[in-house]
Order: structure tokens, then sequence, then C-alpha cells
């Protein structure tokens, strides 16, 4: 087998385990916290925090990966992680928790960047970039459709504590197989004598990569929500977490389906952005109408997601040099994390008065409107220019 698919296969691995590791805590989260005397603003203000922790580490992790390489911060926070997820289970209230959750989640903000641009480095052009992260997507959803279903059982056996120190100690694993097995194939590093904070300037004001970030917000706000309410009917409905992780399941499979259609990859990244928050804003709609049951509900809008997430990747790709793409995952990544804080606390402080999905629905609108616009504008802009 060639250096270059040995190496891919290890990265490919890598994300598929680490993904499989990490989604097993997703209908545990919840109820766990729950049965330590958090409330649902406390659950709430939870993953706001936790999401704004990664998202500091997110904005802090682009320039170090760009100047240091990327196996550092792919294999150093999931050895943090590990320890910290094992913690979980030590842990006696609900504000212990909250602090081991935000300072695993800066951590685990240093690991995402790292790795997209570690597989960034392994395409020749944009179809190539396309499809690794395609297959990123597939191996990320075949994890997530086994992983709630594993998280809900071990929850249900062994108990909530011991399904956190079964995560912690399979990331520590993984992190010794990164050390062993993971090479990063740009060793050399291009130190540019424009400071840093000019090279994140330049990276805002590239109007391919706002297009990406507000749809990359937008499409995190409704992912936020479906995050926070599913595990929460557990607590509300009596909902099992087996149950739970059938739901998240559903969502998962439709992913998968979406992802195994790499002939999509022909077709314009911005443009399949658009097109799966429009359809995702539709599947909002039907379900808070009630035309649309939770499951199949979830289904679409796994779908949605693996037409806009890996069309999010490649089109960072393609809007700036391989020397900045270091700090162009880092914004992105930062940006998911402000869609997830925002979602959380709003979904936490209006779900009493009024239908998160529907909210949902509201701000997926608001910023397809306002994605259009900006691209049709760009567009004209590039045309008059040519």
């Amino acid at each position: 087998m060639h250096k270059t698919t040995i190496d891919q296969f290890h990265i490919f691995m890598t994300m598929f385990i680490i993904s499989l590791i990490m989604s097993v805590q997703g209908p545990i989260f919840t109820p766990y916290a729950a049965m330590l005397g958090a409330s649902s603003i406390m659950i709430g203000i939870m993953l706001s925090t936790s999401q704004l922790a990664s998202l500091t580490g997110n904005l802090m992790v682009g320039p170090l990966v760009d100047r240091y390489g990327k196996k550092l911060f792919i294999t150093l926070p999931l050895l943090i992680s590990g320890f910290l997820y094992i913690a979980h289970g030590f842990t006696i209230n609900a504000t212990s928790l909250l602090i081991l959750r935000s300072l695993n989640s800066f951590a685990l903000a240093f690991l995402m960047p790292a790795a997209l641009t570690f597989i960034s480095g392994y395409a020749a052009n944009s179809r190539q970039q396309g499809k690794n992260m395609a297959i990123i997507g597939i191996l990320g959803m075949i994890a997530n459709i086994i992983a709630p279903l594993i998280g809900g059982k071990l929850g249900v056996w062994i108990g909530y504590a011991h399904t956190y120190f079964v995560i912690g100690v399979g990331l520590l694993l993984i992190a010794v197989y990164t050390m062993l097995f993971l090479q990063d194939r740009q060793t050399l590093v291009v130190k540019s004598k424009s400071s840093s904070s000019s090279r994140f300037l330049h990276v805002l004001s590239n109007p391919a990569l706002q297009l990406v970030y507000l749809t990359g917000f937008a499409v995190m706000y409704i992912h936020g929500v479906i995050i926070y309410e599913i595990p929460y009917l557990t607590v509300e409905q009596g909902v099992s977490t087996m149950n739970t992780g059938q739901l998240f399941s559903f969502m998962a499979i439709g992913t998968l389906l979406s992802l195994s259609l790499f002939f999509i990859h022909r077709f314009d990244p911005i443009k399949r952005m658009m097109v799966g928050l429009f359809l995702m804003c539709m599947s909002l709609a039907l379900f808070f109408t009630g035309l649309l049951d939770l499951s199949l509900f979830l289904f679409s809008m796994g779908i949605c997601f693996g037409l806009t997430m890996p069309a999010a990747a490649t089109a960072v790709t393609g809007a700036v040099p391989k020397e900045e793409h270091g700090r162009a995952f880092g914004v992105m990544s930062a940006v998911y994390s402000l869609g997830m804080i925002i979602s959380s606390f709003m979904t936490a402080i209006i779900r009493q008065m009024v239908s998160p999905y529907f909210i949902a629905f509201l701000v997926g609108m608001i910023f397809l409107t306002i994605i259009g616009y900006l691209n049709f504008r760009t567009r004209k802009v590039v045309a008059v220019e040519s």
C-alpha cells in the first residue's frame, strides 16, 4: 500500500474511533446532570459554557497549527480529554460537572481544526478535498449511528459514571495510537512576516469564508436545539436513554445516506450549503406544525447535515492557501461553537414559552436570506470586475 494511502488510513481510523468514543456520551449527559441536581436552566448554562470554552480554544488553535504542525494538537487534547472524562465519573454535584465539561471542551477545541487541517494536506484539488471530507463524514456518521445505542445501553447497564470511565480510557488509547501512527505530512513551517491579527482579518474579510461562517452558525444553532431537546425527553417524559440513543441514530443514518452520494461533490460547495440549510428550515417547519414525526424529522435533518458540513469544509480549503488552513478552520470551529452557545442558552430560556424548533426555523431562514443576498452580490461584483 502506498505510504500516502497508509497515512490517510490512520487519520481516517483516528477520526472514526474519536467520533465513536465521544458520541457515546450523547444520550447520557443530560440525565446525568439532572441526576446530580441540575435544572433545565443549569443544563443550558453547562452546554453554553462548554461551547464558550470550545470557542476560545478554536480561536487559539488556528495560528498554533499553522506554526507548529497538526499532530501535537491532535494527540495532546486526546490525552487531556481522556483524563477529564474519567474525572466526570467521580463528580458529586452539578457545579463540578460544569467545570469538568468546560475544561474538556477547551481541550477538545484544539482537536477538530488540527484534524481538518491534517486531512487537507492529502488533497490535490477541490474535488478530492470534498471526497476526503465526505469519507471523514461517513465514518463519523457510522460511529454516530452505533455510539448513541452503545451509550444508551451502557447508561442502563453500568450507570452514567462508569460510562464516562469507558469514554476516558478509550480516548487515552486512541491518543497512544496517534503517537505511534500519525505522520504530519507538512513538516516544514512557513513563517510569515505578517502579524497574527492581520492574518485573522484577512481570513474574516474573505467573501467565500463569510458565506461559510454564516451558514455554519445557522446550521449549528439548529443542531444545538436538537442536541438540547432530544436528551431532555429522558428527564421530562421518562424516555429511556436507550431510546434517545436510537433517535440520534436516525439522524446519523440520514447523514450517512447523503454523504454516500459522492457525485454531489461535483457541484459548487456554496450552493450545496445553501440547499442544505433551506431543506433544514423546511424540515423544521414541517416538524413544529405537526406534519412530520420525530424520527422522520431527525432522519431528514441528518440528510441536511450531510449536505452542508462537507461542503463547508471544502469551501474553506478552496478559499484560502494551505498556510492559512489552520486559521480558517479555527475560525469555522469557533463560529460553530458560537452557534451552539447561543442555541443552548436561548433554548433553555424560551422552551417553556415558545417552541425552540420554531425559533430555529426563524434563525435559519433569516441567515439563509442574508447568505443568498451576499452570494448574489459577490457574484455580481466578480462578473463586473471580469
